[in-house]
């Protein structure tokens, strides 16, 4: 994208430069000379700059936008050559007689005014045109905005799941600048750093393999800028999208106004985290409290084990207790399983049936 759009501003200047030096020689007395060389390339080369210079100041422009301008002008047109027809009337019926200068610069004043003063009432009157002209309204399409992916999302397991459930299917868009920023991270020498950039390839794969998630993405880049997370908000700005994150704290506040920063860890908290589930975890330290031990998932999340500390440096199970969900992420609270434990309930479990069977009893007592 920065080759090609890098290729057509060139390409542009030169055809400016051309034009501007076409146009002086052939309009400026003396023809073909030095002097009107110059001034034609140093006019095509300002012409061409300024143009430059407006497309990077209208990176946030919009389709919506562009339509509200060009109805606006064109209102705006009509409205200027009324207010001109209407003031030279005036003065042909007054007598009055002006400097052709003046009236020219007065006319052209007119004339821009209601040129700007069209498109400033389109721009405010906008949501209630349909109001004045029926069947004509303008406002965004009611489509839903797509997702830009930030890499931190693709270090959870539950961003296939909610892949898969279908709700993101044609919306999620990984920028290229966020790929190229995970394979950086794969040469760091942190090996925490490069395992998290191994496990967001991984996840972003089989992303790519879920054929109904149709997962796009954009050669959109902004090489002036180096964080990463500005250039989500500068894309997400640009194309009119929302980001979807794990790590709220990737970005400003003030940066983000006006957008929607997504976080995964806030929907997490909509839902019911299901206790008693089995979980396999290696304690690696022990926690604050006596006898707990902290160990940690493939993707980062801490699992503080109760009765834990007993079992430093080595790899069991566990049932869940409960899942704690933070803006920054999520701890989950288990108890160490005593397989003793659990065969014993078993057995007796199983000796109350053979019970039940054999004897039949009455549950029922009289007092």
């Amino acid at each position: 994208m920065k080759i090609s759009l890098m290729f057509i501003r060139i390409f542009f200047v030169f055809l400016c430069i051309l034009f501007g030096i076409t146009y002086a020689v052939q309009s400026l007395p003396g023809g073909l000379n030095f002097t009107n060389s110059v001034l034609g390339f140093a006019g095509g080369l300002s012409f061409g700059l300024v143009l430059i210079f407006s497309n990077m100041l209208l990176t946030c422009a919009n389709l919506r936008m562009m339509n509200i301008l060009l109805l606006g002008l064109f209102l705006g047109y009509l409205l200027g050559e009324g207010i001109v027809l209407v003031w030279s009337k005036l003065l042909i019926l007054s007598g009055i007689v002006l400097h052709t200068e003046i009236a020219n610069l007065l006319q052209t004043a007119m004339f821009l005014m209601g040129t700007y003063f069209g498109v400033i009432l389109i721009l405010e009157a906008s949501t209630e045109w349909h109001a004045s002209i029926p069947f004509i309204k303008l406002k965004t399409s009611s489509k839903v905005k797509d997702l830009l992916v930030d890499w931190t999302i693709l270090t959870e397991n539950r961003a296939l799941d909610l892949a898969s459930s279908g709700l993101l299917d044609e919306q999620l868009i990984v920028p290229k600048f966020v790929v190229r920023e995970l394979h950086t991270m794969l040469d760091s020498s942190e090996e925490l750093i490069r395992n998290k950039a191994r496990r967001c390839l991984d996840i972003l794969k089989k992303l790519e393999g879920m054929s109904h998630l149709e997962l796009r993405y954009s050669d959109i880049d902004f090489p002036h800028t180096a964080d990463a997370g500005i250039k989500l908000i500068q894309l997400a700005r640009q194309i009119d999208a929302n980001i979807i994150t794990s790590d709220i704290r990737r970005f400003q506040q003030g940066n983000t106004e006006g957008l929607r920063i997504i976080n995964i860890h806030m929907l997490s908290n909509v839902l019911k985290p299901i206790t008693g589930e089995p979980l396999t975890i290696r304690i690696q330290r022990q926690g604050k409290e006596p006898r707990q031990g902290v160990g940690y998932l493939e993707d980062g999340t801490m699992v503080v084990v109760n009765g834990g500390a007993e079992h430093i440096g080595a790899t069991i199970k566990g049932h869940v207790l409960s899942v704690k969900h933070t803006s920054s992420g999520r701890m989950i609270f288990c108890n160490v399983a005593d397989s003793l434990e659990d065969s014993e309930m078993a057995s007796l479990q199983s000796q109350v049936l053979r019970d039940l069977e054999v004897s039949p009893k009455s549950f029922y007592t009289i007092g």
